[in-house]
Order: structure tokens, then C-alpha cells, then sequence
């Protein structure tokens, strides 16, 4: 078992903490095809660098952009209301380019 290091913004941590969010989504680039089943996450809120949240990996669900693993799961899964509204916040971060070149992955996670 490895433990992994990942950086969210306040409002996905909090929704981690709180159970809302069970499902990570980042590209499949080569730090993510580092983490395996099994393995840790811990969470840490970026802007408040002291609150940490550990996980373990129970799913890996892979795809070839975000909008096919966020319409072939529930949204609120990954602490939104629709697949729209998921597409809009993850667009900020990763261009359709970045996915198609990379893929992507959902990371199912429960608390530790």
C-alpha cells in the first residue's frame, strides 16, 4: 500500500470530509497511474494546509474524458448537482485536449 498526496480547494475537501463527495476526478497522467486499489489518499485543503482528510482507494473508473465519467455516474458522487455543472468546474482545471491525450479517472474512495 503507497499513500498519495492531493491538494483540493476548500469547498471539494469540505464536501470529502462530510461524506457528500465520494469520487475523485483528475487525468489519468502518470502521477494518478501511480495509485492502485488499496492504496491512501490524504486529502489536504490548500487553503487552510493543516486540515487533512485520509481516504482509501476502493474503485478506479476510467474513461476517456471527464464528461463520460461524470454521465456515467451520479453526480453527486463527486459533490455536484449535474453532469453540466461538474463539466463547468473541471473545465477551469483540464482542457478536452489535456483528456483526450491522457484520459481520465474517477477515484472512489471511502474514509479511513
Amino acid at each position: 500500500m503507497i499513500t498519495h498526496q492531493l491538494k483540493l480547494a476548500t469547498e471539494p475537501f469540505d464536501a470529502i470530509v462530510s461524506g457528500e463527495k465520494t469520487i475523485e476526478s483528475r487525468l489519468y497522467d502518470e502521477k494518478r497511474q501511480k495509485i492502485q486499489l488499496g492504496d491512501e489518499i490524504v486529502f489536504t485543503n490548500r487553503d487552510k494546509p493543516g486540515q487533512t482528510a485520509t481516504v482509501k482507494v476502493v474503485g478506479l473508473l476510467r474513461y476517456a474524458t471527464f464528461h463520460d465519467l461524470f454521465s456515467h455516474n451520479n453526480p453527486r458522487r463527486f459533490g455536484g448537482d449535474s453532469v453540466e455543472w461538474l463539466e463547468e468546474q473541471i473545465g477551469e482545471f483540464y482542457s478536452l485536449d489535456d483528456q483526450l491525450e491522457d484520459g481520465v479517472v474517477g477515484i472512489e474512495f471511502k474514509m479511513v
